[in-house]
């Protein structure tokens, strides 16, 4: 189903959006008996600005509490009651492999975004993609998310990831001392911000193909102004007793 956005009103034409419809409690309740369906949620935004704004406030943040909840805690830690990007970023984040247009950001790749079920994201594999100076930030990256046989490019797979305080983070001061250029027409897919390349910066280290399990000159990712991470890889092929193992399972 797809939702065109609205810029007035569309349940009557004497309806006041900025005073509400319903009090912000009782959507509250709906939703929440609703466990945080993000579609709904989407879907709701849509109707009017009010809607929207209670979405952007309260509904998408509890819908990342609810969906990554030890995540949500390590990221606003610092004292924060926000984190970079606003909520809605996050969740699409959480939920959404953004994958590649053709002469975009990747290139010659042309694989469609689309929603995920569920995705890990760790702590400990962001360490992998890091430069050992930088490892005292904090980020999430996600499994990547895998499309295989896709002709010349092979087995591809996207991740995606979020830093902890970007603005304060290491990562960013690195990129700007050493001069690095943001990306002149593609932005982020989640909040809209500017891009850095961390290929072009020389800051990808070989531990981050290990832990994706890719060839080690065919990993590539951008972080956004507001520390949003999504990235590409070539896949290693499986080992036939590997193959065998998965078959089996």
């Amino acid at each position: 189903m797809i939702l065109t956005k609205q810029y007035r009103c569309i349940h009557s034409t004497s309806c006041a959006c900025s005073k509400g419809h319903l009090n912000e409690d009782v959507i509250f309740l709906i939703f929440r008996h609703l466990n945080w369906n993000p579609k709904l949620i989407a879907a709701f935004s849509c109707a009017c600005k009010w809607f929207d704004d209670v979405a952007k406030r309260a509904l998408w943040k509890e819908f990342c509490r609810v969906r990554a909840p030890k995540m949500m805690l390590d990221l606003q830690s610092s004292g924060s009651h926000s984190v970079d990007g606003n909520w809605r970023a996050l969740a699409k984040l959480l939920i959404y492999c953004s994958g590649s247009s053709k002469g975009g950001l990747f290139n010659n790749v042309h694989i469609p975004g689309h929603f995920v079920y569920r995705t890990r994201f760790s702590r400990t594999s962001g360490k992998s993609f890091l430069l050992p100076q930088c490892r005292s930030d904090v980020l999430y990256v996600s499994d990547p998310c895998e499309h295989l046989d896709q002709g010349e490019e092979g087995d591809v797979g996207f991740f995606r990831g979020i830093f902890k305080s970007f603005a304060m983070s290491k990562v960013r001061k690195m990129l700007i001392s050493r001069g690095a250029q943001l990306h002149p027409s593609e932005v982020c897919p989640y909040c809209k911000a500017k891009l850095w390349s961390m290929l072009q910066a020389k800051m990808v280290p070989q531990s981050a193909s290990c832990r994706l399990g890719s060839y080690e000159d065919c990993v590539e990712y951008y972080v956004c102004l507001n520390g949003h991470v999504l990235g590409i890889c070539t896949l290693l092929p499986l080992s036939d007793s590997e193959a065998s193992e998965l078959e089996d399972t």
